[in-house]
């Protein structure tokens, strides 16, 4: 694979899937796209690493987050929400999941610290495995199941309808796997 055919073949393939990843990371556009042209400009001078081109997709999704968290240590606009106050909430199921806004989702989202917020992003919105997302975090899978439940929790909460008799009401499965894009 040829250093700049190559990077036209992930360009094509990948573009649209990382700019959505960086979008729910970043939350704005310009950022989005920011941070899609430095993964690729960092994919372009790192391609001989990439061995096996079925696990491109990965390897660049790694190259964003680190990108962007690079970009948060930087501007040194870390957010920590502490979610241990959340706890668990107990499955009941409601008779109807209300309409979640996108922009009202993308402000949670950012509420979110970056340890929760990529494994929801990636799970419901990109469609990593548990296995793919621990991969690319480096972290035990179990991990990576608590940081859905609990980042799910905070959202559900953020996003319960105004007059919501109790948060615990709301439904687990609310937030569901999409490729709708942002």
């Amino acid at each position: 694979m040829g250093s700049a055919s190559g990077l036209h073949q992930l360009i094509d393939a990948h573009y649209q899937a990382l700019y959505r990843f960086a979008f729910r990371l970043a939350g704005s556009a310009a950022d989005a796209e920011d941070l899609t042209q430095e993964t690729f400009g960092k994919a372009l001078t790192r391609l001989s690493q990439l061995r096996d081109p079925e696990r491109a997709r990965g390897w660049l999704f790694r190259i964003l987050r680190n990108a962007y968290l690079h970009r948060v240590r930087d501007q040194k606009r870390h957010r920590v929400i502490p979610l241990e106050a959340i706890g668990d909430l107990p499955e009941r199921p409601a008779d109807e999941m209300p309409e979640i806004d996108p922009v009202q989702l993308q402000h949670a989202l950012n509420e979110l610290d970056e340890a929760f917020r990529t494994p929801i992003i990636l799970y419901y919105f990109e469609d990593f495995s548990y296995r793919d997302i621990a991969d690319q975090m480096e972290l035990p899978i179990g991990t990576v199941m608590s940081r859905l439940a609990r980042g799910k929790a905070y959202l559900r909460a953020l996003l319960a309808p105004p007059g919501a008799a109790e948060v615990s009401a709301i439904r687990t499965d609310g937030l569901r796997r999409t490729t709708d894009g942002v």
